[in-house]
C-alpha cells in the first residue's frame, strides 16, 4: 500500500469515498512522512501499552501507533472516514475504531473495556487535535483521568504552536494562563518538536507543535506535584479561572468582587498568604496559587458558598 502521507495517494482515496474534509472539524491531514513516527515514539507507542488516539484523520498516525503499541483504540467523530480507514488501516488487527465525540464519550467505560479487561495496564493518549478544541480536549482528559482513575501514564498531541507555548510556559510567567495552571496541577507538560504548516493537507494559517503532558500518579510521591497541598480543590480552580479572565487587574480587587466579601477581609487573606493585593494573577507561581487559595479557604465568608 502506498504511503499514507503521500499527497496524490490521499487525494485519490478521498475522491473514491467522495470524502470531503470538513472546516468545523479542523480537518487537516498529515502528509509529513516523519512526524507520524516520533509522535508515536514519543507517545509511548510501545510493548506493554495501549492507545487512546483521538481522530484519525486517513489513519496516518493511527498505523504508526498499531505498528508499535499493543492495541490502538481511536474515537472518530466523522463517520464519513470509516470507509477510508476500513482501506487504509487494512491488516492491523490491534486498531478499533469507535464513532463517538471526545468529549461526551464515556471514557472510563471505554479503557475498562478495550484495555484493562485485556490486561492492558499502561494507557497512553496520541492525537493530532483539531485547534479549535485543544483545551477542552486536554482539560476533559486530565478531569476524567483524575476523578474516574482513567490510568492515563501520558498525553501526547500535536496543537497549534502558540497553544502548545501557552500550555507549556512555566506557571507565573506572562505566557502562562488559567489552562497552564490546571496541565500543571494534574501533570508536566513539556513541548517536544515543532511541525511546519507545511506538513498538511490543506496547508493552515499557522504552525504546529508536539507536546506531551506526563500525568502524576494518583497519591504521587513526585515533588513536583503539588496538588496534594490544595486544601479545596474546587475553590482553587474557581480562583484561578476568576483571577485570569481579568489578568490584566490587581488580583485582590478581582478576587473581592468576584468573592463578594469585604475588601478589608480580602486585604488581610493576601496579607496572611504573604502575597501583595496589587500583584496580577500572572506574576503567581503555583505555589503561590495554592498559598492564596488555601487561606480564602479558611476565610469564613468563603464558607457560605
Amino acid at each position: 500500500m502506498p504511503e499514507l502521507t503521500d499527497i496524490q495517494y490521499v487525494r485519490n482515496i478521498m475522491e473514491k469515498h467522495g470524502f470531503h474534509m470538513s472546516k468545523s472539524l479542523g480537518q487537516n491531514f498529515l502528509i509529513n512522512p516523519t512526524v507520524c513516527p516520533r509522535i508515536a515514539e514519543y507517545g509511548n507507542a510501545k510493548p506493554g501499552f495501549g492507545i487512546l488516539e483521538i481522530g484519525t484523520g486517513v489513519g496516518v498516525l493511527t498505523k504508526e501507533l498499531a505498528i508499535r503499541a499493543d492495541k490502538v483504540v481511536a474515537i472518530e467523530l466523522d463517520q464519513k472516514l470509516f470507509p477510508i480507514l476500513e482501506e487504509t488501516l487494512a491488516g492491523f488487527e490491534n486498531i478499533k475504531i469507535i464513532h463517538g465525540d471526545v468529549m461526551t464519550y464515556d471514557l472510563e467505560k471505554l479503557i475498562q473495556e478495550e484495555f484493562l479487561t485485556k490486561n492492558i495496564r499502561n494507557i497512553a493518549v496520541c492525537a493530532n487535535l483539531p485547534y479549535y478544541i485543544t483545551s477542552p480536549v486536554i482539560m476533559r482528559l486530565l478531569e476524567e483521568n483524575s476523578a474516574k482513575h482513567l490510568n492515563l501514564s501520558s498525553i501526547t498531541v500535536m496543537v497549534q504552536k502558540e497553544a502548545a507555548q501557552r500550555i507549556c510556559a512555566p506557571v507565573g510567567s506572562r505566557a502562562s494562563g488559567a489552562v497552564t495552571v490546571a496541565v500543571a496541577y494534574y501533570g508536566k507538560a513539556v513541548k517536544l518538536f515543532d511541525v511546519s504548516r507545511g506538513s498538511f493537507l490543506p496547508s493552515p494559517n499557522v504552525d504546529s507543535s508536539v507536546m506531551q503532558i506526563v500525568v502524576y500518579p494518583e497519591n504521587s510521591m513526585n515533588p513536583e506535584s503539588m496538588r496534594d497541598q490544595v486544601q479545596d480543590e474546587r475553590l482553587f480552580f474557581r480562583m484561578v479561572k476568576t483571577g485570569f479572565s481579568q489578568r490584566r487587574k490587581q488580583l485582590a480587587g478581582v478576587l473581592c468582587n468576584a468573592f463578594a466579601i469585604p475588601k478589608s477581609e480580602t486585604l488581610e487573606i493576601f496579607a496572611k498568604a504573604k502575597i501583595a493585593p496589587s500583584v496580577r494573577i500572572e506574576a503567581l507561581t503555583m505555589a503561590e496559587l495554592i498559598r492564596l487559595s488555601n487561606a480564602f479557604s479558611q476565610s469564613q465568608s468563603m464558607h457560605i458558598f
